[in-house]
């Protein structure tokens, strides 16, 4: 589906994981970011909780768009589009990591049991207001991580910006991977069979 040329689409995201999936997936887009306490939104389940910042992002990104004349909005249909992802790793949501130190314990326990990924994605044709999103889950687990390895990862620092400091694409972690329940994008933030259902649903 090459529909790019037909609406245009805002990235709510500064994540560069999720603009390479949605340029693999064939889209132009622009990329605002929503500048939110992620922390003061809190929910028990990770898929409210996932949900629940998707749509918190929407809001944050609508309102700066709302202070833009409207010879800068398009006259296509321009769609927003925000996601968020937590990890659940032994029972507990595990969001970015708040120091070296808990990505490093974060890390460490890949290797004792597998890390859940849930992730949301939110659709909001900003010419109509509709909305639609959903979620979806993915599993990851690893043979076990050398210390090395989660040193390197941690200087490096990439795992620092990242829910629960995952990360299956790095060239250092990637030949660790045993196996994967679900897609690899979705894994990486940005679930392509989900995001292009929710769009043909606003269009």
């Amino acid at each position: 589906m090459d529909s790019s040329s037909s609406f245009k689409i805002i990235l709510g995201s500064a994540s560069a994981a999720r603009q390479f999936i949605l340029r693999e997936m064939g889209f132009n887009f622009t990329v605002m970011t929503a500048d939110i306490d992620e922390r003061a939104i809190r929910r028990e389940k990770p898929e409210d909780l996932v949900m629940a910042l998707a749509e918190a992002k929407a809001e944050a990104i609508i309102s700066k768009i709302a202070n833009l004349k409207d010879s800068e909005i398009s006259s296509e249909p321009l769609l927003l589009i925000t996601a968020d992802q937590v990890v659940v790793h032994e029972g507990v949501i595990r969001e970015k990591p708040s120091s070296e130190e808990e990505a490093r314990l974060f890390i460490k326990g890949y290797s004792r049991a597998p890390a859940c990924t849930v992730g949301s994605v939110m659709v909001t044709n900003l010419k109509t207001g509709l909305k639609k999103g959903g979620w979806d889950k993915a599993e990851v687990y690893f043979h076990p991580i050398p210390g090395d390895v989660v040193e390197s990862l941690i200087k490096e620092g990439t795992v620092l910006k990242v829910a629960g400091g995952l990360l299956v694409e790095h060239p250092l972690t990637s030949p660790l991977v045993e196996a994967m329940v679900g897609s690899i994008d979705s894994i990486m933030g940005l679930p392509k069979d989900l995001t292009r259902a929710l769009i043909n649903e606003v269009l």
